[in-house]
């Protein structure tokens, strides 16, 4: 607890079929659907996302699959993490899951959560049955010039804790997720307005969110290395390139983009990128059908993988 800051009540549970789950050190926020014997799959979003981002795809996959779909520490109605945001941490809480799932796992991962699938497939490949990264972070210079998220991190849950005492997040956190929903998605929120206010009013995720942005390059950097360390294993991997968040943007950047997740999909000889031209970023919700077929396709291995169009 930050000194001098009363802490926030805890948000309460806006549906039925949730816990939090103790996974590596960490109290996790985690949904589970689907039959018990279904091939295990896990969910995880990106910088401040929530559970109810994948419900779309869920509601897709769920018939099939055993799906565990988790809160990142801080984020959702995950309670706020022991220490700062770190590669290392993200990939304990992935073998966790992972173990407690029945691996080998499928891991399905939006935008920066990129970074921790990738990573744990480098370190547990013996966890892994396959990868879907939905329009995920890549970075060319990963290099983080000043390396100041540990630093920081203290700062940024007690900027984050002073919001939820004076109820400025229960204002800031719900008008910033519309503003940032405006912008990468085509579809409205998935879950009734006061769901999104239950999380998004909360001082933790603020304050998780500045956390994880003064980290970001850090775990980039931290990747990067860990590539140079240890290969990428022959799996299935599908990589989803979304490229109508901009409209006005240029040709060239667009391009860029697209060259680094076909990199990315590079990564295993049964690697393929699927370029979405007027999907947005938040892919999980305008577009869960590309989402499920990606899926089906890891599931089917590697030709199947190879196959997707």
């Amino acid at each position: 607890m930050t000194p001098g800051i009363t802490p926030e009540p805890p948000a309460t549970t806006p549906e039925p079929g949730i816990a939090l789950e103790n996974v590596a050190g960490e109290q996790i926020h985690l949904v589970t659907s689907g039959p018990p014997d279904g091939p295990p799959l896990l969910l995880s979003g990106g910088l401040g996302g929530a559970w109810f981002d994948w419900r779309p795809s869920v509601d897709l996959l769920a018939g099939t699959y055993r799906v565990f779909n988790f809160d990142r520490p801080g984020l959702g109605l995950s309670p706020p993490a022991a220490g700062a945001p770190s590669l290392r941490r993200e990939v304990a809480i992935l073998t966790g899951l992972a173990e407690r799932a029945g691996a080998p796992v499928i891991v399905v991962a939006h935008s920066m959560a990129g970074f921790h699938a990738e990573a744990f497939a480098r370190l547990r490949s013996e966890l892994v049955r396959g990868l879907v990264l939905v329009d995920p972070s890549c970075e060319r210079d990963p290099r983080a010039r000043v390396r100041l998220a540990s630093v920081l991190d203290p700062a940024a849950k007690a900027f984050g804790a002073a919001l939820g005492f004076t109820r400025l997040s229960k204002i800031v956190g719900p008008a910033g997720r519309r503003l940032v929903l405006r912008c990468t998605s085509d579809r409205g929120e998935p879950v009734p307005a006061e769901t999104v206010r239950s999380v998004y009013g909360r001082g933790t995720v603020l304050g998780t969110f500045l956390s994880e942005e003064l980290a970001y390059r850090e775990v980039a950097e931290d990747l990067d290395r860990l590539r140079e360390r240890r290969p990428f294993p022959p799996v299935p991997l599908v990589v989803l390139t979304a490229l109508g968040d901009h409209p006005g943007q240029s040709e060239a950047d667009r391009r860029k983009w697209s060259e680094g997740h076909r990199r990315l999909a590079e990564m295993s000889p049964y690697g393929r990128q699927v370029v979405l031209p007027d999907t947005r970023h938040m892919v999980q919700l305008d577009r869960p059908d590309a989402v499920a077929d990606a899926v089906e396709a890891v599931l089917g291995g590697p030709g199947a993988a190879q196959e997707t169009s």
